[in-house]
């Protein structure tokens, strides 16, 4: 057994926040043993913050469009040191050693891939599994697949009929995910057809049905299903100024009172206002997500540097690809979804770029419910993940973001309503956005939180005025009951596992009909792509969670 000694626990999934001691045994959080002699390792944690490992809901971290990402830009990934005995493969920027060592030593033990597509599922799940120290999870990207469009299209797949959800449940089960997020849904289908914009309430050609009944059809299905996740919702118009917000705005009211998550809200907080039509409407979003109590959102905040835009809506990033920085750029088309990869450079110097860096702040200040917003960048889009020690300084210190506002564009800064913000996160806000949070809305009971019978996720940190610094490097970091980071640096290779659901079985008509329409349309098994149960060494790789119903 091994004793947290004296550390401030923080821990809001269960209402703590007060100084005492952890016991950890067989990778679970336990009682205070009865017989003291029961403790064989004891961590004076004196002055320091104990909180459960970080959870990441929404960061690419595998899949093809990473490694196409990857490959357009070599350049960005040269070797960073001699190959470490202990790592299989390279350690250059971004790599699968890489991924899950930077994680493990800001204190994350769980990451979530937002968009697997069941094409590419064994691949990606093949890279998840090659990510060392934390646990991964990802959500399977419906909305714009021949088959589903067509059930939508004959009546077949309506908000009241099972054939949807047999085959939710089906595509779920098939590429081993936690969830189900759509993409500008319809918008990847539609872009086949020369379509460069799509609204919500635009209507796929061929088929006859909008982006909103599609999205619809799967908010009430994930509901009826019982996933924990509601549906991830990459909303219609992303990044278009004066419109996004009300798109988005117009989807929470859309989803009719039923769990809906939205993601990346930043890149939907635009207004049109001033001489450059573009300014932030983070307070309108703010307010709608105050009123529709059903909406949860993460942020994707923007920061500073270089970094790659990488998404399946196809329509937006091919209307970006004049932006690309530097100056080449992927865009290619599948069944279900497509994807771009645009590089971009975020300059401090650029008014639109410091006024987005300015909305997303604006959106974690302004959402007063730390329950209901997620701390994302849309790794890499808003920003790497590498950033997240120095947001958690701006979001915790006033101070810190006065002195980079001081140093931005006054023009951006005017239009802004960041400097007026004087709110500042606690460690217990900090905790539940995290940690706590993010754990319950993926249903991942035993993570986030330091209860007994917890898994032993947790995260150490000396307390520091300089946030930056201290949660770049956590003290020390337990995956499972295991030490993964000492000081600041992990420890030798350890695996995690991946977490999916196992919904409930759907009828056998669905089986039929998919193995009709694989073979019809490719010449192949519609198994061709499912994740097998024995999968990289066996079952023992995966976390299994049932859905609620």
């Amino acid at each position: 057994m091994i004793r947290l000694k004296g550390g401030r626990i923080i821990d809001p999934a269960n209402g703590r926040d007060e100084v005492g001691d952890l016991f950890i045994e067989d990778g679970h959080i336990v009682a205070a043993p009865n017989i003291p002699d029961s403790v064989k390792e004891t961590y004076d944690l004196s002055g320091k913050i104990v909180m459960a490992g970080g959870i990441d809901l929404h960061s690419h971290i595998a899949g093809n469009n990473v490694n196409l990402s990857r490959t357009l830009l070599l350049e960005q990934h040269p070797g960073m040191d001699p190959h470490p005995g202990h790592a299989p493969f390279s350690t250059a920027p971004w790599s699968t050693y890489e991924t899950g060592r930077l994680y493990a030593e800001m204190g994350f033990t769980t990451v979530i891939e937002p968009a697997l597509v069941a094409q590419g599922a064994v691949q990606a799940h093949l890279e998840l599994a090659d990510i060392p120290y934390i646990d991964r999870g990802a959500l399977a990207v419906l909305g714009n697949t021949d088959f589903l469009l067509k059930m939508l299209r004959d009546g077949e797949g309506n908000i009241s009929t099972d054939l949807l959800d047999d085959y939710v449940a089906w595509s779920i089960a098939a590429t081993k995910c936690l969830g189900v997020k759509v993409v500008n849904a319809g918008g990847g289908a539609a872009f086949k057809e020369n379509v460069r914009t799509f609204g919500l309430d635009d209507v796929v050609p061929s088929y006859g049905v909008s982006s909103r009944a599609i999205m619809q059809a799967l908010i009430a299905s994930v509901n009826r299903l019982g996933i924990p996740h509601p549906l991830h919702v990459h909303c219609n118009n992303l990044g278009v100024a004066g419109e996004s917000y009300i798109t988005a705005i117009q989807t929470m009211e859309a989803a009719g009172g039923l769990p809906i998550h939205l993601a990346h809200l930043q890149f939907y907080a635009y207004a049109s206002e001033g001489k450059r039509h573009f300014s932030s409407a983070s307070a309108f979003l703010a307010e709608a997500i105050s009123q529709h109590k059903n909406v949860t959102t993460d942020v994707g905040q923007v920061m500073f540097g270089q970094t790659v835009t990488l998404s399946g809506d196809v329509v937006r990033q091919y209307a970006s690809l004049s932006d690309a920085r530097p100056k080449k750029t992927i865009l290619w088309d599948g069944d279900g979804t497509g994807g771009g990869i645009v590089p971009y450079a975020y300059k401090a110097k650029n008014y639109y770029n410091a006024l987005q860096w300015a909305i997303g702040l604006e959106l974690f200040l302004l959402i007063d419910d730390p329950w209901r917003v997620y701390f994302t960048t849309d790794h890499p889009n808003g920003a790497p993940f590498t950033t997240y020690p120095q947001i958690l300084h701006l979001l915790m210190d006033a101070g810190e973001r006065a002195a980079w506002i001081a140093r931005l564009p006054k023009k951006a800064m005017d239009m802004a309503l960041l400097p007026q913000l004087t709110r500042e996160y606690s460690f217990y806000e900090i905790a539940i956005m995290s940690r706590a949070a993010p754990a319950r809305l993926l249903g991942l009971a035993d993570r986030g939180q330091l209860g007994v019978g917890a898994a032993a996720d947790i995260s150490v940190y000396t307390e520091q005025a300089d946030k930056t610094a201290m949660f770049s490097a956590a003290d020390y970091v337990f995956k499972d009951g295991d030490l993964i980071v000492e000081g600041g640096k992990v420890k030798p290779y350890r695996w995690g596992r991946t977490h999916h659901l196992k919904p409930p079985k759907g009828s056998s008509q669905i089986d039929a009909r998919l193995e009709r329409y694989y073979a019809e349309q490719y010449g192949i098994s519609a198994g061709a792509f499912a994740v097998p149960d024995a999968f990289n060494g066996g079952p023992s790789h995966f976390e299994v969670h049932p859905c609620r119903k």
